[in-house]
C-alpha cells in the first residue's frame, strides 16, 4: 500500500494498480457494498476489503484528501490495529491545503438503534469530535469496557491508534472460511477465549487454520495470555473501527457520539443518516432561505415555471434523494378560478397534479448536480385519484416520495392534504434533461 498526497477537495480514492486500467474507488458511505465483518468499497471493479483502520488512520489525524494505491483487494493488516498506517503518515508528513474545510455540525440529537441487539447510537451536538463507547460482552477476559475519546488533537495517536483488533476464538475459523482473514494471526489480532473445551478446540482451530505459532488457553481468557495494549484495549479499537465508519460520510463533523455495542452494520448505518444531513445542510447552504427549508426565492433559483404557472410557494423539508414535503396556498387570486367554475370556484385536479408534479421535481433535481442546469420531463402519471374538493383559503401539501432512480429516470409516489385530510394522490414517472 502507498500513500500518495491528492488536491484539495480530492477526497480518499483507493487505487487497485492490480487491476488493468488502475480503477479506483471514492471512500464514501455510498461505495459501501458489505459490512460482514469489515467495511468493503466498491466501484465498478476496484473493490477494497476491511478499509476502516486505515480510513481511522485519516480521521484521526484530521487527513481529507489522499490516494491510496493497492496491489491487492485490501490493506496490509500490519498488527491489527491503525498505528502502523498513522506512523508512516506522520513520518510522509501532513501539509495544510488552501480550500476551506467543512465541517457537518451536529445540531440536534440523532440516532439509530438496534433494539433486539442492543445496539445504540447517538450523536449529540459538540463544538468538536467526541466518542463515548461502551462493550459489555458476555465474556470474563473482557466484562464490561468504558472509553471516551475527546480530543483527536493529544489522544488519538498516543491512546487509540495503537488499539488493535479482536475476536472470539469460535469466530475464527467461520472467518477464514468466508475468505477474511487471509493476513490473520496471534501476532495482529487479540483472541479471547470462549470455549468450554480447553485445550482440545485451541489445538483444533490451530490445525484448521494451520496457525505455525503455537496456541494455549491463556489464564487471562487471552489465547497465549497476549498482553493487551491497554487495560480496555478492546473497547478502544471499538472506538477506531467506529472513527473509520463514520469517515465514509464523506466530511468531517462535530458532534458528541455514545455507542452501545455498535458494530460495522450500526456504524454505517448512522454514517447513511448523517450523510444525508450533510447533502440537505449542503443544498440548505446553497440556497439560503428566510426561515424555512426553501423560500420562494431558493425555488424561483431551482425551478424553471413563472407565473401562472409556478404552482409551489414553499420547500418545508427535503431529504435529498428520499422525500419532499412543499406548500401551496391556494387564494382566490389564481387564474384558473376565473373559469373553474364562476361562482363555484374548484382547484383543477389536473393543477393540483401540477403542482404535486413541481414538488416532485424539487427532489429529483436535487438528486443531481447542478440543478439549475437542468429539466424534468414527467413520463407518466398513474394511480391519480381525488378525494376532496380544494377552494381558496386552503394550503396544499404535498409529500413525495422517491421510489427509484436509474439512469436519470425516476419514479415518484404523491399525496396531496390539506390539514390532516388527504385530498389527492397519484404516481409519476420523470426524467431529468438539460436545460
Amino acid at each position: 500500500m502507498t500513500f500518495r498526497p491528492a488536491p484539495a477537495n480530492h477526497g480518499i480514492r483507493f487505487v487497485r494498480t492490480d487491476i488493468a486500467g488502475s480503477p479506483s474507488v471514492i471512500a464514501d458511505i455510498d461505495h459501501v457494498v458489505d459490512i460482514s465483518r469489515g467495511t468493503t468499497l466498491q466501484q465498478g471493479e476496484a473493490r477494497v476489503h476491511t478499509v476502516e483502520h486505515v480510513l481511522a488512520a485519516f480521521a484521526g489525524l484530521q487527513i481529507d484528501n489522499m490516494i491510496v494505491d493497492l496491489d491487492n483487494n485490501e490493506p496490509p493488516i500490519g498488527d491489527g490495529s491503525a498505528k502502523p498506517y498513522v506512523d508512516k503518515l506522520l513520518e510522509a508528513g501532513i501539509i495544510e491545503q488552501e480550500e476551506d474545510k467543512y465541517y457537518l455540525e451536529i445540531d440536534a440529537p440523532m440516532s439509530y438503534s438496534e433494539p433486539e441487539r442492543g445496539v445504540d447510537l447517538v450523536v449529540t451536538p459538540s463544538d468538536d469530535v467526541r466518542i463515548t463507547f461502551l462493550i459489555d460482552y458476555k465474556s470474563p477476559a473482557l466484562g464490561t469496557q468504558y472509553t471516551t475519546l475527546q480530543d483527536l488533537n493529544t489522544e488519538f495517536v498516543e491512546e487509540f491508534a495503537p488499539a488493535r483488533t479482536f475476536c472470539f476464538l469460535s469466530e475464527v475459523e467461520q472467518l477464514k472460511a468466508h475468505g477474511l482473514i487471509k493476513g490473520g494471526g496471534l501476532d495482529n489480532a487479540v483472541v479471547i477465549y470462549d470455549s468450554d473445551l480447553g485445550q482440545v478446540e485451541v489445538d483444533r482451530i490451530q490445525t484448521a487454520l494451520n496457525l505455525k505459532e503455537r496456541a494455549f488457553v491463556g489464564k487471562s481468557g487471552i489465547i497465549n495470555d497476549v498482553k493487551l495494549r491497554f487495560y480496555n484495549e478492546p473497547v478502544r479499537h471499538k472506538t477506531l473501527d467506529l472513527l473509520g465508519d463514520l469517515f465514509l460520510i464523506g466530511v468531517p463533523f462535530k458532534g458528541h457520539v455514545l455507542a452501545a455495542r455498535s458494530g460495522h452494520k450500526a456504524n454505517v448505518a448512522l454514517a447513511r443518516k448523517m450523510r444525508e444531513l450533510y447533502k440537505k445542510k449542503q443544498i440548505a447552504k446553497r440556497y439560503p432561505s428566510n426561515g424555512f427549508f426553501l423560500d420562494i426565492q431558493s425555488i424561483l433559483k431551482i425551478m424553471p415555471h413563472r407565473y401562472p404557472f409556478l404552482l409551489i410557494d414553499r420547500v418545508m423539508d427535503l431529504d435529498p434523494e428520499k422525500r419532499v414535503v412543499a406548500i401551496k396556498n391556494v387564494t382566490i387570486n389564481e387564474p384558473f378560478f376565473q373559469g373553474h367554475f364562476p361562482g363555484h370556484p374548484i382547484m383543477p385536479g389536473v393543477m393540483i397534479l401540477e403542482a404535486m408534479a413541481q414538488a416532485g421535481g424539487i427532489l429529483l433535481l436535487n438528486a443531481i448536480e447542478h440543478p439549475e442546469t437542468k429539466l424534468v420531463y414527467f413520463m407518466s402519471i398513474d394511480n391519480a385519484k381525488f378525494r376532496k374538493p380544494v377552494t381558496p383559503g386552503d394550503q396544499l401539501r404535498f409529500e413525495l416520495d422517491m421510489l427509484s432512480f436509474r439512469r436519470n429516470t425516476c419514479k415518484m409516489s404523491g399525496h396531496a392534504y390539506v390539514g390532516e385530510t388527504l385530498v389527492a394522490e397519484a404516481d409519476f414517472m420523470a426524467m431529468v434533461i438539460d436545460r
